[in-house]
C-alpha cells in the first residue's frame, strides 16, 4: 500500500497492458498475493521484489533483481543507470509517519477514517482541488487522486500507531500540502489520534 503511484500513471506501463494491483503492506503479503494472481513482478517498499515467469521463480530474491537491473542496462547500451532513473517520471514520497493511537482503539478509529474518505470518493469529492478516482481499502485507505498523487492512511501492524504515506506528482511542496492541508487536519479531527512521531 505505500508503494509508488508510479506503478499505476507509467505512460510505458500502460502502452504495455500492464494492470497494478495494491495490497496490504509487508512482504509475505505481497509475494501471496502476487503467486495468487499470477502477477509478472511484485513489489514491497522496505525492498522486496518478487520476479515471475521468464523473470524469475516467484519468490524474493535479490540476485534475480540485481539481474533485472544488468538487463535492463544491456538492453541500452551506452546508459548509465542514473541516466535510465533520470527518464523516469518525477514523484515526490513522504517519510512514514505515525501518530500515536492505541492498541485497543485504532482499528475501531481506522474504520472511521477509511468510512469518511471513502463517502468522499464516493460523493466525487476532490483533496486539494483534485478529484479522487479511486478510494483502495484493502489496508486502511490508500486515496488516489486524478493527477496521480495519493494519500494513505493505514494502522501499523505492530505498534500503537497509524501509518501515514502521502506522494505528489506535482512537486516537493505539493507533497507537504498534501500532509499539512489534507491528512494532518483531517486526523486532528479524531482525539483518540495522539501526536506524530515525525512530520515533513
Amino acid at each position: 500500500m505505500k508503494s509508488t503511484g508510479l506503478y499505476k500513471t507509467d505512460e510505458v506501463l500502460k502502452a504495455n497492458g500492464a494492470e497494478t494491483v495494491y495490497w496490504k503492506t509487508g512482504h509475505s503479503y505481497i509475494k501471496r498475493k502476487t503467486a495468487e494472481i499470477g502477477a509478472l513482478a511484485g513489489f514491497e517498499k522496505s525492498g522486496h521484489f518478487f520476479m515471475a515467469g521468464e523473470l524469475g521463480h516467484g519468490y524474493d530474491d535479490g540476485l534475480v533483481a540485481a539481474g533485472a537491473v544488468l538487463a535492463m542496462l544491456d538492453r541500452n547500451p551506452g546508459k548509465t543507470l542514473s541516466e535510465l532513473k533520470a527518464a523516469l517520471p518525477d514523484a515526490w514520497t513522504s517519510l512514514t509517519m505515525s501518530p500515536h493511537c492505541d492498541d485497543e482503539l485504532k482499528y475501531e478509529v481506522l474504520e472511521r477514517i477509511v468510512k469518511e474518505y471513502s463517502d468522499l470518493a464516493e460523493a466525487g469529492g476532490e483533496i486539494l482541488g483534485r478529484k479522487i478516482v479511486e478510494a483502495i481499502t484493502v489496508n486502511g485507505v490508500r486515496v488516489h487522486l486524478e493527477d496521480g498523487s495519493w494519500v494513505l492512511v493505514r494502522a501499523s501492524s505492530n505498534k500503537p500507531e497509524l501509518v501515514v504515506v502521502v506522494e505528489s506528482m506535482r512537486s516537493e511542496d505539493d507533497m507537504r500540502d498534501l500532509f499539512r492541508k489534507e491528512v494532518k487536519p483531517r486526523l486532528a479531527a479524531y482525539p483518540e489520534i495522539g501526536a506524530f512521531n515525525q512530520e515533513i
